[in-house]
């Protein structure tokens, strides 16, 4: 395997794939002796059917996606190790060159998490948060809303967000709000004309709020990881306990690493609402 790779300025990462012949011949052979095994050709039992005459029917194009889907994540995973990668999505895939009896050609694009400098984010929270702490007689005392405290965490901090990441949260915005659309049995035609947007409009809204998502996400992690805020196996247990029905905690007892994550985020915003 051949592998590059290339680090561009917002942190994403592209690796460049070299698929050598002979693997892909392996893989070939392996895919369609698993064809002849389940070939039901009409005039032959099934598995019974000549080679010669299961290769002729195979659909070319179906067999390449099959060979790729065997070999990408064997290379991919190559690649990554061999450059020392550790990726926090997964990667968009790119089919460079793709001729038969010669190396195959592919790129991936990831990235890392990416690097966050916290600087005084205490202090900045602190000073949103003084006034709500003093305490005036015969005034009810408020407590700072969530959403200003985030807006100045996110102003204190620097983080420079992958490209690939806003995209790709972007793109899960937008694939949710299509399928909200269709439960409601509207078109996104209807839907847009209801609303006075544009495709283009929804995508640059979605950007923003993917942006804040991604840094807020990143941003409490590393809260997490310097305060050492850490999440007890007996709070993930309180937490599976409380689910309301059996489906709720089952799905919870199969989840329990995204449980503790979201366990960790909630004790870290609490943690800023307390400063």
């Amino acid at each position: 395997m051949i592998s590059a790779i290339q680090r561009l300025e917002d942190g994403t990462i592209r690796l460049e794939i070299t698929i050598p012949a002979t693997d892909i011949i392996r893989a070939k052979e392996e895919i369609i002796q698993e064809y002849v095994k389940n070939a039901t050709l009409p005039g032959f039992r099934k598995g019974k059917a000549p080679r010669k005459l299961v290769e002729e029917n195979v659909d070319k194009g179906k067999l390449n996606e099959e060979i790729l889907k065997k070999l990408l994540p064997e290379f991919y995973l190559s690649a990554i190790k061999e450059h020392k990668v550790n990726p926090v999505i997964s990667p968009k895939i790119r089919v460079e060159e793709l001729t038969e009896g010669k190396d195959w050609k592919f790129s991936a694009l990831t990235c890392e998490a990416p690097e966050i400098e916290l600087k005084d984010y205490k202090d900045s929270i602190k000073k949103l948060t003084a006034k709500a702490k003093i305490i005036i007689p015969g005034k009810e005392q408020k407590s700072v809303p969530f959403n200003e405290i985030v807006a100045e965490l996110l102003k204190s901090v620097s983080v420079k967000i992958p490209r690939i990441i806003i995209e790709q949260e972007v793109d899960r915005l937008l694939s949710q709000t299509l399928d909200e659309i269709k439960r409601l049995g509207l078109t996104l035609d209807q839907y847009l004309a209801s609303t006075g947007k544009t495709i283009e409009d929804l995508r640059k809204e979605y950007e923003q709020k993917a942006e804040n998502d991604v840094k807020l996400e990143f941003t409490l992690e590393k809260i997490a990881q310097t305060e050492k805020i850490t999440v007890e196996e007996k709070e993930i247990e309180e937490a599976i306990n409380k689910a309301p029905n059996d489906a709720e905690r089952k799905n919870l007892e199969s989840n329990r690493y995204l449980l503790a994550s979201i366990l960790r985020q909630q004790k870290t915003l609490d943690f800023l609402r307390n400063l």
